[in-house]
Order: C-alpha cells, then structure tokens, then sequence
C-alpha cells in the first residue's frame, strides 16, 4: 500500500488520505493483453485507489462521508505515476492517466498545507515529486 497525506497539518490533525492497493483489486479472471508491436504479453494488475477524507477537516460543520474508490489497472513492470490537484476545497487524483477520483474537503487550520508519503507492506521507491503553487484569480 502506497499513502500520500495532502493538506496535511504538521501534528496531522487534519489530513486527506490518498491510498492506493497495487495488485489489490478485483480480479476479472485470466486477461493477458497483448501491446501492439511489441514482443510478449503483459499481465494486467487490478489495483484501488481511494481517496479518504474522514480527518479532512476539524471543523464541527465538516461531515463525514465514505471514500472514493476506483479500480484501475497496472501492467506488469508498470510504475504509478499520480497527478494530484487541490484546488481550494477540491482535491483530484488521477492514477496512469486512466482513472480518477475526487472529493471536496475543508481544512480548518491555517497551516494544513503539507505533504507526507509512506508505504506499507514493501519498499517504494519515489521517483520525482513536482509541487506548483497557482496564483488565485481573485485579486
């Protein structure tokens, strides 16, 4: 299991949890998928991605709401590449470029902002983290 904590305070009282299962899905029985012009068969994986948002908010008004939880697939050898977008109360991830989920939080304190990243079960390897900061459209 692979976990990244966003708006996350420093003491972690606020948090949203982005957890992803490779090789952790439903399986759909024996698929072997073929790649166009390459040699050889790739084994496709079902893997979850879920997005947790039960610590997102300290606020008394913040309710408490299932995770989003999406399938997708990960071929053999295939790495995980996340694109993750918080925009305000709206938090995006988009796993390989095939699947999404999304929810609205709403942080409490001012200094939700950071990031952590952890995995469980077997060693991972992060490859690159690219953090933007978008200007607001309101003056």
């Amino acid at each position: 299991m692979i976990e990244i904590n966003v708006l996350r305070s420093p003491d972690k009282e606020e948090y949203t949890r982005i957890a992803i299962y490779p090789d952790r899905g439903f399986s759909t029985g024996r698929n072997y998928w073929r790649v166009p012009g390459a040699p050889g068969i790739r084994i496709p994986k079902q893997s979850l991605i879920s997005l947790e948002t039960s610590y997102s908010s300290i606020l008394p008004n913040a309710q408490s709401r299932p995770p989003e939880t999406a399938p997708f697939t990960l071929f053999s050898e295939e790495m995980i590449n996340l694109r993750i977008f918080i925009d305000k109360s709206v938090v995006e991830v988009f796993v390989n470029g095939r699947q999404c989920v999304a929810a609205r939080v709403y942080p409490g304190l001012e200094d939700s902002k950071t990031v952590s990243v952890r995995s469980q079960g077997q060693d991972s390897e992060l490859i690159s983290l690219d953090a933007w900061q978008m200007r607001s459209i309101y003056k």
